[in-house]
């Protein structure tokens, strides 16, 4: 009856280590490795450019006086001042030998004016003070010939009054001198920096060419 006890006993011993084995829970699994990022390589980037050379900017060259082309007879027309005072105007014209040979000049140029769109206004243009005024220096000056050498220069000078002697009459102002400046030139046009404002007086008068001296 012992023996069969122990055995007994022996064996629940060895059943209950058993179960106690086979209820031994488990080790977690190992966790599985994420995704990780490629490795790259080295990159084959570009090669950098070279840079460019930069181009120093080139100043702009001031205009000459003298650049622009000079006109089919060898002389040009530019303003050569003025003064206005008491509704008396006086303005002057410079005749420049821009060619390469003498210019011979005498007596009075041949004028017209114009309006702002180039189309000749109505005034009596006439050598003298034309009955302007009784006497302005230059306008009534003795003509005379002379000779312009290349680069030289001759002026007249013109009067005329800035009145208005008749309301219903409309004023006139000139904004463009067309002259011939010796019988059988080509005629030359110079626009105005200010007009020949004639008011409504109709009249207009000019001297001969007188040479301008230069140093």
């Amino acid at each position: 009856m012992i023996a069969k006890r122990w055995v007994r006993g022996l064996v629940g011993g060895v059943i209950a280590v058993g179960a106690l084995a086979g209820c031994e829970v488990p080790p977690p699994p190992e966790a599985a490795p994420g995704p990780t990022a490629p490795v790259r390589g080295p990159s084959a980037s570009r090669p950098a450019r070279p840079p460019q050379p930069v181009q120093p900017s080139q100043p702009e060259r001031p205009s000459q006086p003298g650049s622009q082309p000079c006109p089919e007879g060898g002389v040009r027309l530019r303003e050569a001042g003025g003064d206005a005072a008491m509704g008396l105007r006086l303005a002057s014209l410079a005749l420049v030998n821009c060619g390469t040979e003498p210019y011979v000049l005498e007596g009075y140029p041949e004028l017209r004016v114009l309006d702002r769109q180039g189309a000749p206004v109505e005034v009596s243009a006439g050598t003298g003070t034309n009955g302007v005024t009784t006497s302005v220096t230059g306008v009534e000056a003795a003509p005379r010939r002379m000779t312009l050498r290349p680069g030289a220069e001759a002026t007249f000078s013109m009067v005329w009054r800035n009145t208005v002697t008749d309301v219903t009459v409309p004023a006139v102002e000139g904004w463009e001198i067309e002259a011939v400046p010796r019988p059988g030139a080509p005629r030359l046009r110079l626009r105005l920096t200010q007009p020949i404002d004639l008011g409504n007086t109709g009249r207009l008068g000019y001297g001969p060419w007188i040479e301008r001296e230069t140093r």
